[in-house]
Order: C-alpha cells, then structure tokens, then sequence
C-alpha cells in the first residue's frame, strides 16, 4: 500500500490490486487500473487533455509544411518547363498551339514582320508536299510552320511588351525560318524531274529480321580492359552537334558503350540541330540542357571529359579558364581533317593532355600544320580508327554481342539476303541492276557532282544499259540469259542533312535534269541510322571525297563489312582503308579522277565476279581490324594514360 501511495501522491484505503497472471502490481496505463481509479484522477484528465492539445498542434505543424512542400513543388514545377522550353507561352497565359505541334519553340514569332516573312516564303501547299516527303523523319519542319501562322495573331498583342526580347531573338529565328525554306528546296520531290526518293526501310528491316535496335541489350564485354576502366566511372561527353553524320554518330556509339559498360553518361550538345536527339534518348542518354555554366559544372565533377570535334574549340578553352584540372581530364577526339578547322582550334590544341586522330594520314597532317604554327605537345597524339557498331555487324553476319543461338551468324546471312531482296523490290529494281551508293552529307568535298559526271559517262557508253565492248550485237542474238539489260542505278543520300549545301543540292538536281539518262538512274534517300537495309541493297559504294581526302570514313567499313566493294579517291583515310585491287579500286581526285572511276564502274558492271571478290576481301579486313574490340581496345590505352596519376 506504502508503494501505491507514493506513485500516486495520495493516501488510499482500497487494497493494491495484484495481476493474477504475472503476480505484480497493475501498470498505471492498463485499462483496469484507469478504470478502477477513474473517480480518483482528475489530474490525470488534465494531462490527457494536454496531450489531445498538443496532438492537434503537431498535426497543424504537418499539415502547414505538407502545404509548403506541395507550393515549393509547384513552383519547381513550373520553373523548370520554364527553363526547358516546354511551353514558354502557354504556361502564363500564351497560346499553347506551338507545344501541341512537336514541344519545341525553335520558330516562336515575337513581332509581325517574322510572321510574315514566314507566311510569305511557306504556303499551305508547300506544308502539305513536305510533311508527305518526310513523314516519320523530319516532320517537324511542317509542323513549326503551321505553328507559326496559328501563333500570328496572338503574337501582334505581345509584340510591344516583348520587343526588346524580340529583337534579340530576331537574328536566331530568322537563321531558322531560312533553314525550313532550306529544307524545302532540298528535298528531291517523286516526278521525272528530280528523279525518285526513296527509304527509309526500317519497318522492313524490323519485319524481315524479325529484330529492331530497340530491342537491343548492353553490347558491353564485360571481361575487358575497357570495361574494368570505365566501371561506375562518370564521363561527359561533348558533341559539336546532333546531325546524322559522322562525328556525331561514332560520339553516340561511344556513349552508348560507355553507357552499357556501367558508366555515368551525360551529353553536352553545342547545338541541337538534328536529328540524333530521339536516338540518344531511346538509348538512355542524357542531354543536358545546358552547354556553358551547367556544363562545366557538370564536367569538372566527371572523371574524364571527351569532346569529338574540332569545333568543340571554343567550349573547350572556356572550360579549361573555368576549371584549373581541366587539362588533365580531358581527352580531345578530332574527326576532321580541313585547314579551317585546324585553324579555329589551334590556340587550345596544346593545352589539352591528350589529343586523339582518326587515322595515321590525319594525325600526320595536322603534326604538319602544328609544325608551322610552332606548337608543341606534352604527349604524343594518339590514333583511334572507328569501328563498325554492333547492330551493323549483327546484320551484316559478322559475330559480335549480338548474337544468340536464335540470331546465330548463319541466320542472319539467310536473313540479310531476305531483306535485300525485300528492299529492292521497294526500290523497284532487277536482279541484273547494280546498285552504286554513296551516303554522307551532299556537299562539294564529297564529290557527288564528279561521281554524277562518272555515272553519266559509264551509261552513256553503255547502249541499252549493256558495257559497249564490240559484243553488243553479238548478244543479241544469243539466249535469253544474254538478253538480260544491265543497269546502273546510283542512290544518294543524306537528304534533309544539317550538313548538305542547298546551292551544291541545286546544282546536282540540275544536272540529273539535264541529262536525260540520268533522270531514271539517280535515286535519293533521307537522313536515317537504319542504313542496314541500305547496304543490303547495295552491290557497289562510292566514297568520292575530294580535297585532301576523307578522315577517315566510316561509310567505308561499314560497306566493306556487308561485302560490298568499295571504289574510293586515292587520297586521305580511304587509301588507308581500301587497297586497290583487293579491297576495292581506287581513283585519283578532281576531274581528273571521274573518267577512271567511270572505268571502275563499267568493270564491275560487266564483272560481278569481281564484285564478289573484292567484298569477300574487304569483309576479312573488317574481321581483323576494323570491329568494335579493336577500336575499344585503343580507346582504353588513350582513356588510360589520360586518368593515371602522374
């Protein structure tokens, strides 16, 4: 009882209840001591009452920070499709018609005189033929104009409030106004003038292979010294721009790689031009949207930085003043090989650790004009030749990660001959027809007006498609396997590049016109990286760079991996690549160079057998030299001495 008294403060005549069960005294929170002591604890409802008080108080606290974490959250929200562009109008009481058309605000009107000029230059019709050309590929150029001429009314109330704005942005949107009239001139249109625009065939490639890219898993070997580098490691990668041509694309394939070998990827594109931003972001990659603070924030965190252009010049010295360890973690992957580019990345070449070339032909040319401008290196520049991807091998019948017993190399020899049979028959062509391609962006270092002049001479000395050699008569009168016409049939792509010059567009398109034999030879195909039904179709590739030659060429491997002969300029990375009379056949450059390769065409023409041979050859060097472990095992080498301490 003494014991009871003092816990409760209070003398008691009523015995100390014991639990039956345990033998000890009731706790005091026990329903049976409440309630047996109900009448003898007032206090106790005090403190109860104190309790339900401070309850609410505390749920109050809650509910108050739950309200300011929903508003913070909003405002989040709201700030950053702001800052991303995703409806920079529509969001505060502007037109959301421009996010409806294709989410960007590339063509955004800020005063009349742009509306106009648009609506001047694009009428309905022209809309209507571009969006049918393109459907699929580079349909947004239709959609931003139409968004334009809904936006026009709208845009004469804000135009006094935003004229300063607008007058900033004046000189970008008109850049981009010319490059949708830009776009619009260059596409070859189906009619008898322009000749025939064709692909691209990746729903064909899906059917026939049974197998899409998307479907695609890491391509990663994890048992290399690539991999084990790169493990968990953080890397930026910079991209001059996000065209369909070479040096992004083989920076895609690189993060890719990196990406599926258990890196951290992030992607800095100096601009957005293009069309390899679906592609990065089916892959996973990630684009910041930042390319000047964001980005070298983001770069000075990474363990290594590769930029894979020379025009990544000047991202590269801001970066460098920005960052103090810059030098040591960046690696500098120069794809080009002309003057002008040497030239606008000179003063930063010799600061950078680690320089890397596309092959020995490069490298020793800019040695050469770093010898004149008296620069010196640390390190000596590295050579890293490209590699054909994976998903080209795969198709192609090459062995590679790819590959399961479902998608042995066996099966897809069987399964790449379905599609180009599948692809011609799209294309409208004969089995007797040889088929010359030449894909790269059409501008006058490719030398597709000399390779039009070739095609022209061949055909022309070719009477009824047939090589006039004194037999023409002859065959006539034999069977019916001797009556067979052949033809050649040139297919020219990239229509819609970033890259393509509309004069030197303009200027091909005049000669197929005005040479009437060509108008039924010369076919055209878009910008796409499904170009494995391409090569499948093809049976011979041109590479016709002029100049000092190509870099490197990655169409050439590419061709060569899939069997086909490759006829390429004596000059550059293609001599590297292609020796003559075993890989392919060479011919010198300028004009010089078209009646030789007109030859070449003639010869393979009458030969098939020959056709055979030299992709046979070209296909084996592939095997040796030119598949991703190679490219990836040079790559670790560079990425190696460029992270090591000391």
């Amino acid at each position: 009882m003494d014991e009871y008294s003092r816990s409760s403060g209070r003398q008691s005549s009523r015995p100390v209840l014991k639990s039956v069960l345990s033998g000890k005294s009731t706790p005091r929170g026990s329903p049976s001591f409440r309630r047996l002591s109900s009448s003898r604890t007032p206090r106790r409802d005090g403190r109860s009452n104190g309790f339900n008080t401070d309850c609410f108080r505390s749920n109050r606290i809650v509910l108050w920070l739950l309200l300011i974490t929903l508003w913070a959250y909003a405002g989040f929200y709201i700030q950053s499709r702001w800052a991303h562009g995703d409806n920079n109008e529509g969001i505060f009481g502007g037109s959301d018609e421009i996010e409806k058309s294709d989410g960007s605000s590339d063509l955004t009107v800020s005063n009349d005189a742009l509306t106009d000029e648009v609506k001047i230059s694009v009428n309905q019709s022209d809309v209507t033929k571009i969006d049918m050309v393109m459907q699929g590929n580079d349909s947004r150029v239709s959609h931003r104009i139409l968004s334009v001429k809904k936006t026009s009314k709208r845009s004469r109330h804000r135009s006094s409030s935003r004229s300063k704005r607008g007058n900033k942005k004046k000189v970008s949107q008109t850049e981009n106004s010319n490059d949708v009239e830009v776009q619009e001139e260059e596409i070859p249109q189906t009619n008898s003038t322009y000749g025939m625009l064709v692909g691209p065939f990746g729903s064909i490639e899906d059917q026939v292979l049974e197998w899409s890219p998307a479907k695609r898993s890491g391509t990663c070997d994890r048992g290399s010294q690539f991999a084990r580098l790169v493990w968990s490691r953080k890397f930026v990668l910079i991209f001059h721009e996000l065209s369909m041509t070479g040096a992004p694309l083989s920076m895609m394939e690189l993060a890719s790689e990196l990406l599926s070998c258990g890196a951290t990827i992030s992607v800095v594109a100096l601009s957005r031009r293009g069309g390899l931003l679906p592609e990065l972001s089916r892959k996973g990659i990630k684009v910041l949207e930042d390319k000047d603070k964001l980005s070298f924030k983001a770069a000075s965190k990474a363990d290594l930085v590769i930029a894979g252009s020379a025009v990544c010049a000047s991202w590269i010295e801001q970066y460098l003043d920005h960052s103090m360890a810059g030098t040591r973690q960046l690696v500098w992957w120069i794809m080009e090989n002309r003057r002008e580019y040497f030239d606008r990345s000179k003063l930063v070449l010799n600061r950078v650790k680690t320089l890397a070339f596309l092959s020995e032909s490069q490298s020793k040319q800019w040695l050469d004009w770093c010898e004149e401008e008296n620069i010196k290196f640390k390190h000596v520049p590295s050579v890293v030749p490209l590699s054909v991807n994976e998903e080209l091998a795969f198709v192609a019948g090459i062995s590679c990660s790819l590959n399961t017993p479902a998608f042995t190399t066996e099966k897809m020899l069987e399964k790449k001959l379905l599609l180009r049979k599948s692809v011609r028959e799209e294309m409208g062509l004969k089995d007797s027809d040889m088929l010359v391609m030449a894909l790269s962006s059409i501008n006058p270092a490719k030398g597709h007006l000399l390779l039009l002049e070739s095609v022209h001479m061949a055909t022309n000395k070719m009477p009824g498609g047939t090589v006039d050699d004194g037999e023409s008569f002859k065959k006539k009168l034999r069977g019916s396997e001797e009556k067979k016409v052949k033809d050649v049939k040139l297919l020219i792509g990239s229509v819609g590049s970033k890259s393509n010059k509309v004069i030197y567009v303009k200027s091909l398109l005049g000669f197929v016109s005005n040479h009437s034999g060509l108008i039924n030879s010369v076919m055209w195909t878009p910008a796409t990286t499904r170009v494995a039904s391409l090569y499948s179709a093809a049976d011979v590739y041109v590479i016709n760079s002029q100049g000092i030659g190509e870099t490197f060429g990655r169409v050439t491997i590419e061709a060569m991996a899939f069997g086909i002969p490759v006829l390429g300029t004596d000059a550059g990375g293609t001599k590297e690549i292609v020796e003559h009379n075993v890989t392919g056949l060479l011919h010198p450059i300028g004009h010089p160079g078209t009646p030789v390769l007109s030859k070449h065409l003639q010869y393979l023409l009458k030969n098939p057998s020959e056709r055979q041979r030299l992709g046979l050859e070209g296909r084996e060097k592939v095997k040796k030299m030119y598949l991703k472990k190679h490219m990836y095992k040079a790559f670790w080498q560079v990425l190696y001495n460029t992270m090591k301490v000391g």
